[in-house]
């Protein structure tokens, strides 16, 4: 059994080795000098391992460590898009890092751990490996946060999202107490099985809705998001390119998770609490955007918004509103790759910069450049025919044929308001004022991430090759 259960968690065992050899040969090796190596076989590994996690991994589904951990198509898909998404912001995110002498051999190890910890989160079918396997992503993605200890600003960002994250913490840890004490179980399964048994009680919904409070933090869900600006500027770039790709597509995977594996049986009772975050984070995250004139900050409340729109999907509580929802965070992930890995481009002087007034009448200086950035951003704000629309039109018509009307009329209400500060940029590249002109040096990675994530935006909208079969697929594992 121990053999079996080994074969079936050998990703993460992998990942976890990796890391430690990885530490060792840091420690013990030559220094500064390996960073740059450590970073980019560590990269190149979460890719490998997730594309092969999809293709060697099979349609089944298998558990591990008597229920704990749970294997099955929708873990793999999840997986996969937050290994490729880690790796990419590792190797977009490698030139800026070395510039601003943050390219240590500690930061693509405490990636890998980070990444580790989701696994063992989209995987979770147990209230304690579920904390486990939070705990171990939110503590790499403390340090990270903080990396740049020459940064008031950094460290700040660091000590907010720790202390902030803590509270959640608890919150998520006592609500599933709760459920311990009124189930007497911790899996997945067994909570099920109470429920189907007629174990509801005020206590369990109490239970529920803290660990929903907790996950909420995690993806910056409104009113729990008071985190976020301060976090997304202060880190490093490259930190605040993967706090906003792969941790907030695992915890929304995770909030999936719960809600149908867990606590299917009370739908009556998550659905108006996500329906609420949904509204709340769109509405917020569109007018707090507006008035930013920090682009991280501003990506920052995008976030805020986009998390509110995915959140729409599992509002819906059914497996067509799983699948919107996977098919809204994948062109979500996408997005922002593309996105950040031209914000890290972004110098004066030699200087990072990130004042949104430095984008004025960039196009004459990098039509191209300025172009794809264009495609990105009306694909967020929802403008056809880009993806972003599609993803947008998925998501309301899921929560559309769960007869949630009033959340269809907010979500689009919300997606015309926050369409404005996207539009603002486009225009500011195109027709702002003649400025000092901004220095735009991107890495042949950062150009090739740019430029497939802008295709990925067009191409998509004709076709999604099959992508979207994957994530149907994936939504079907979970809610049968």
């Amino acid at each position: 059994m121990m053999s079996a259960d080994l074969f079936t968690t050998l990703p993460e065992i992998l990942l976890v080795l990796m890391a430690m050899a990885a530490l060792m040969w840091g420690a013990w090796g030559p220094g500064a000098r390996i960073a740059p190596v450590l970073l980019r076989l560590l990269a190149w590994a979460m890719i490998l391992v997730g594309l092969g996690l999809l293709a060697l991994g099979g349609d089944g589904a298998q558990t591990a460590f008597s229920g704990m951990f749970v294997d099955d198509f929708y873990a793999r898909v999840v997986k996969m898009l937050v290994l490729v998404a880690a790796g990419l912001v590792l190797l977009v995110g490698e030139a800026h890092l070395g510039k601003q002498n943050l390219l240590k051999f500690e930061f693509p190890i405490l990636v890998v751990l980070a990444v580790t910890g989701m696994m063992l989160m989209i995987s979770a079918g147990n209230l304690i490996g579920l904390y486990m396997g939070l705990e171990l992503q939110s503590l790499s993605l403390y340090v990270i946060a903080a990396f740049n200890r020459n940064s008031v600003r950094s460290t700040e960002a660091g000590l907010k999202y720790f202390v902030l994250g803590a509270l959640a913490s608890g919150l998520l840890l006592y609500g599933a107490s709760l459920v311990y004490g009124f189930t007497g179980t911790t899996d997945f399964a067994g909570i099920t099985q109470a429920l189907a048994e007629g174990a509801r009680s005020l206590g369990l919904v109490v239970g529920l809705v803290l660990i929903l409070i907790g996950l909420a933090f995690k993806i910056s869900a409104v009113p729990f998001h008071m985190w976020t600006p301060d976090v997304y500027q202060g880190s490093p770039t490259p930190v605040t390119a993967f706090f906003a790709t792969a941790p907030k597509f695992a915890a929304m995977a995770l909030i999936a998770r719960i809600a149908f594996d867990a606590f299917g049986g009370m739908k009556i009772d998550w659905a108006p609490v996500l329906g609420v975050l949904a509204v709340l984070s769109m509405f917020v995250g569109a007018f707090a955007a507006i008035g930013q004139k920090d682009i991280k900050r501003l990506m920052a409340y995008s976030s805020i918004a986009h998390m509110g729109f995915a959140l729409l999907g599992l509002a819906a509580g059914t497996e067509v509103g799983v699948e919107a929802m996977l098919f809204y965070m994948a062109i979500y992930v996408a997005m922002n790759l593309g996105t950040f890995a031209f914000i890290l481009s972004m110098e004066r002087e030699g200087q990072h910069i990130t004042e949104i007034a430095a984008l004025s009448n960039f196009a004459a200086l990098a039509p191209g450049r300025a172009l794809a950035l264009l495609i990105l951003l009306f694909s967020m704000a929802g403008v056809p025919p880009f993806l972003g629309f599609f993803a947008k039109l998925e998501v309301l018509k899921a929560a559309w044929q769960a007869g949630l009307t009033g959340l269809v009329i907010a979500g689009v209400i919300a997606s015309v308001i926050g369409a404005f500060y996207y539009l603002r940029i486009v225009y500011l590249m195109y027709f702002g004022p003649e400025t000092e002109p901004m220095e735009s040096r991107m890495s042949p990675t950062a150009r090739v991430v740019l430029t497939l994530s802008a295709a990925a935006m067009l191409l998509g909208a004709v076709s999604t090759f099959g992508f979207e079969d994957l994530l149907a697929a994936a939504a079907r594992s979970l809610v049968q």
